[in-house]
């Protein structure tokens, strides 16, 4: 919904990540965003104007003199009804030019001829060396002193074999990064800590006892603290999830740990949404070896009751402000009222877990010392940014 409407100068310098920019403008336009792609002669032998037309529906330019623009000026009309220019791939060679302010192409050209209202998004890529190298770093802060935004880069496996920072974002983490741009910034500045998805208790090292989340409502408030401006951590258990942009994940697996990890982050923390679906109890004692099948009998476990994170973080002698969540799987407005009494906490999110469990959308109930409080069923990432704008405006007052 954020980018719907908006016209986004794509610009592709060149670097073998340009494939990856096509997936981001069918991103871009399914998400309702007008795209007006710029090429440099570089980016186009990587890939064809013709397939970013194709993509974004719209001629592509790649010539500063191209008369197709009726004053011959495209270095100057393509941005004058721009909400944002983005720049993916941008290499080291054009982030140079960023810099320093070239002007020799009509990419470049449209980037120093923007006007100043108009803000400047750049995903590099290029070689982890070539990342790393000083002059690099000293043209990257040269761009963020400009008030030019960085996207990336991340590390991983580089298309030269070699491994490190230098990889341009992946298009779905971009088009997060480009929608939580626009995004009102209510968190602006607070910190905020998230648990999201499973716990997993060991039984034996092959079997283990868990639940059905998958931790997409947690990611996707993740998402939206994040696009709303607050530096975000966020405790997960074991999901398929990637971790959202901007976004500091601490990886564990059982509760205890999960536990640990939150009690080890929560200082400086000014809001704490406890979003997992934790296990209450663990086996007591798992065994170090597969339990093997018995004739005649079935293996007795004994279990004890796993630590109450979000209890534990609501008794501190400074609390930040909490948030818990409640999935039942009946007389959700009865125990939904009476869990956020039993943790004293301010506001508790109810849903039914069956009915929520591993989907993309969701009902909420909001919980608080008025009663409750529906939010309509929606999408994970929509109801994220209502409960977000919900979590923003209670904690400020």
């Amino acid at each position: 919904m954020k980018l719907v409407g908006k016209n986004i100068v794509l610009g592709l310098s060149g670097g073998i990540a340009c494939y990856k920019a096509a997936e981001l403008v069918r991103g871009l336009v399914k998400a309702g965003a007008r795209v007006q792609v710029v090429m440099t002669d570089a980016a186009s032998h990587f890939i064809t104007p013709v397939t970013m037309q194709a993509l974004s529906g719209k001629p592509v330019f790649t010539d500063q003199w191209d008369a197709r623009v009726d004053n011959n000026m495209a270095h100057i009309d393509l941005t004058r009804n721009a909400d944002v220019v983005v720049i993916a791939p941008c290499s080291a060679d054009f982030m140079r030019k960023l810099a320093h302010g070239a002007a020799d192409d009509l990419l470049s050209t449209l980037c120093l001829a923007r006007p100043a209202s108009v803000p400047l998004l750049v995903a590099p890529a290029m070689n982890v060396e070539m990342w790393e190298n000083p002059a690099t770093g000293r043209n990257a802060a040269q761009l963020r002193a400009d008030g030019i935004t960085l996207l990336g880069p991340v590390a991983g496996e580089q298309a030269c074999g070699e491994t490190g920072l230098g990889r341009m974002m992946e298009p779905e983490a971009l088009l997060d990064a480009i929608e939580a741009f626009f995004h009102p910034k209510l968190l602006q500045g607070r910190t905020v800590l998230i648990t999201a998805g499973p716990t997993f208790e060991p039984i034996d090292p092959v079997r283990g006892i868990t639940n059905l989340s998958s931790g997409k409502m947690g990611y996707a408030i993740a998402r939206a603290a994040q696009a709303s401006g607050a530096e975000v951590t966020l405790v997960s258990g074991p999901t398929a999830l990637p971790c959202p942009a901007g976004v500091r994940l601490l990886p564990v697996i059982t509760a205890r740990e999960m536990h640990d990890a939150v009690m080890a982050n929560i200082a400086g923390q000014q809001i704490f949404i406890a979003v997992a679906a934790v296990a209450d109890w663990r086996v007591a004692e798992s065994s170090a070896q597969k339990i093997k099948k018995q004739d005649g009998g079935m293996p007795s476990l004994t279990f004890a009751e796993n630590p109450d994170i979000l209890a534990t973080v609501a008794a501190l002698a400074s609390p930040p402000y909490c948030v818990g969540f409640a999935a039942e799987s009946e007389n959700l407005l009865q125990h939904g009222a009476a869990k956020r009494q039993r943790k004293h906490i301010p506001l508790l999110v109810g849903n039914i877990g069956h009915q929520t469990f591993g989907k993309d959308d969701n009902e909420l109930v909001l919980f608080d010392e008025s009663g409750h409080h529906p939010l309509p069923r929606a999408g994970k990432d929509e109801l994220a940014m209502m409960l977000v704008a919900e979590i923003a405006q209670r904690q400020r007052t």
